[in-house]
């Protein structure tokens, strides 16, 4: 915990500090702009920040992670929270009870080594939700660029309720926003090194206060308290925990699969490693925190951290140093935000999630695989129609579905000896692969599970029915089974029977060490012999080629 503290080189400082202060320009005007999205007020920005960075300095492994608001979190929260009360007077409390209820499922998770579960969110479905939530706070913002409410309902609704209110539209709102839009634009593009972000708020302030804009019908944050960081619990009801519950396991799968990425991503860049179990329970860490001090659910940022890394920001002090930045202003400086206009913020988010609009990548996938197209099409579509969470939900099934449709349907392969090896390869991918007289070798694409281990079976028996003369033994090759369950073994104890009555015998090749453990506790291991389990595929057929074929079928099996 904190491990890098005692070891850390002083050498470092100064490309931390200078990291740290691009970090804090990107937090102050994304914090607030997030807190909005989330539904809470500015200042719980500023008491979120600080927190999230420290703890995940405390606990976390990745040198170039910085943990704090983002879109993702702050619109997940969001949409969880309104799913149990729309009154804005109760999102303060249910925002921090969500955070502290993701933390607290994430650290039971990486306690109880679950990391491994992020895997089965398919990256297209992560495509295309993190799409689909993109365009959805975008029709949001897109509102406060033209000075209207969007509305309420799914992305199709809200952005019908901004164009059917046209003639509504502010034309000095419309102005200040597409100067901050294309500022922004302009900005990243020519002179990537600068803070966009914080030079975009600050001529909106100095803008906004100089004109006058709210005298001109243009929406201002206004007051935003003082914002010190104090222990404070949620405050809500038993029965509103329970109903936040069900939706934040949802949402605590996009935090950590978000997190996670982005560690990963610096680390193989950087030649370190990251554990997912130790940074499921430090972003765990980090929300329960953040839940206590009237924050909302936090997440790993990429732009922040790419921003630190690229100024020189090499470890965690980078964390620490922005935290204190933030801590002075939320404490003092907080007076400066009042006159901030709310589409300069909005700008300021429509930039930040653009990035999430991945066409190239829909692109890819439909030019080298359709199927991954359809799970991130799917992810787009159900977060437009249905909102963010059944949007997610429907491409996890989506992808679950799609994965056990390919593990249930192994291709078997016909093997042929090679020749001047001892191997055995696939018939279809060697042309001089020699198929063994009387002996039918084949090998499942995959590992057998319950899932597909009936199939395999059935696929045996259409070669058999295929091979002319007919084989009088099976090599069953099972080197990518490490482990083999009771159902697995009792269906090819069913092979084996069914073998046996027509006169065949069946012969296991490159049965694992794991694998023959499991095997010998169960009765097939018996009524194979131990003349049947083989560690290779030539040792198998060596040995099917030397038994004598049995003469007489085998009698039924007693009902």
């Amino acid at each position: 915990m904190a491990g890098w503290l005692r070891t850390y080189p002083k050498s470092r400082l100064r490309g931390d500090a200078v990291g740290a202060l691009t970090a804090w320009a990107l937090i102050v005007p994304e914090s607030v702009a997030y807190a909005q999205i989330a539904g809470v007020p500015p200042q719980n920005a500023f008491y979120a920040a600080p927190v999230a960075l420290l703890v995940y300095a405390l606990f976390g492994r990745s040198r170039f992670l910085l943990v704090g608001a983002t879109s993702a979190a702050a619109v997940l929260s969001a949409a969880t929270v309104s799913d149990v009360s729309s009154d804005a007077g109760a999102a303060v409390g249910l925002s921090a009870a969500l955070a502290v209820i993701v933390g607290a499922i994430l650290v039971a998770a990486g306690v109880a080594r679950l990391g491994f579960l992020t895997d089965f969110l398919a990256e297209p479905a992560l495509v295309g939700f993190l799409f689909g939530m993109a365009l959805t706070i975008i029709v949001r913002q897109l509102a406060k660029l033209v000075g209207v409410s969007s509305g309420d309902g799914n992305f199709f609704g809200r952005l019908w309720t901004v164009l059917r209110h046209a003639p509504d539209w502010s034309l000095v709102t419309l102005a200040v926003g597409a100067a901050a839009l294309a500022l922004l634009l302009v900005l990243e593009r020519y002179v990537p090194r600068l803070p966009a972000s914080l030079i975009v708020l600050a001529l909106g302030l100095a803008v906004s206060a100089g004109a006058g804009l709210k005298n001109h019908g243009v929406e201002i944050v206004g007051k935003i308290p003082s914002a010190v960081p104090v222990p404070h619990l949620p405050g809500i009801g038993a029965h509103d925990w329970l109903l936040l519950a069900g939706g934040a396991f949802g949402v605590a799968l996009v935090v950590f699969a978000e997190a996670f990425s982005i560690a990963s991503r610096f680390a193989r860049e950087h030649g370190d490693e990251v554990d997912a179990d130790r940074e499921m329970i430090s972003v765990g860490a980090s929300n329960v925190a953040v839940g206590f001090f009237r924050g909302f659910t936090v997440s790993g940022s990429a732009s922040r951290s790419a921003a630190a890394e690229g100024a020189g920001g090499r470890s965690p002090m980078v964390s620490v140093i922005a935290a204190v930045l933030i801590l002075v202003t939320g404490a003092f400086l907080t007076p400066l935000f009042t006159d901030l206009p709310e589409p300069v913020l909005g700008a300021i988010v429509i930039v930040a999630v653009r990035g999430f609009l991945k066409v190239g990548e829909l692109r890819r996938y439909a030019r080298l695989d359709r199927p991954s197209l359809w799970v991130a099409l799917t992810a787009l579509i159900g977060v437009l129609l249905f909102d963010l969470l059944p949007g997610l939900l429907l491409a996890v099934a989506l992808s679950l579905a799609l994965f056990i449709a390919a593990a249930g349907r192994p291709r078997l392969a016909v093997l042929g000896h090679l020749p001047g090896t001892h191997l055995y390869g696939d018939t279809d991918e060697h042309d001089d692969a020699r198929v063994t007289p009387g002996v039918l070798v084949t090998r499942p694409d995959g590992a057998l599970f319950f899932g597909n281990v009936s199939r395999t079976k059935l696929g045996v028996s259409a070669l058999l029915k295929r091979a002319d003369p007919s084989p009088h033994a099976v090599v069953l090759d099972i080197g990518a089974s490490f482990h083999l369950g009771v159902p697995v073994l009792d269906v090819l104890d069913e092979l084996r029977e069914e073998l046996a009555r027509d006169g065949i015998l069946l012969h296991l090749a490159r049965v694992r060490a794991r694998a023959r453990e499991d095997l010998v506790r169960h009765p097939l291991a018996g009524e194979l012999g131990a003349g049947a389990l083989h560690a290779s595929v030539e040792e198998a057929v060596l040995a099917a080629t030397t038994a004598a074929p049995t003469s007489t079928p085998a009698p039924p099996a007693v009902p």
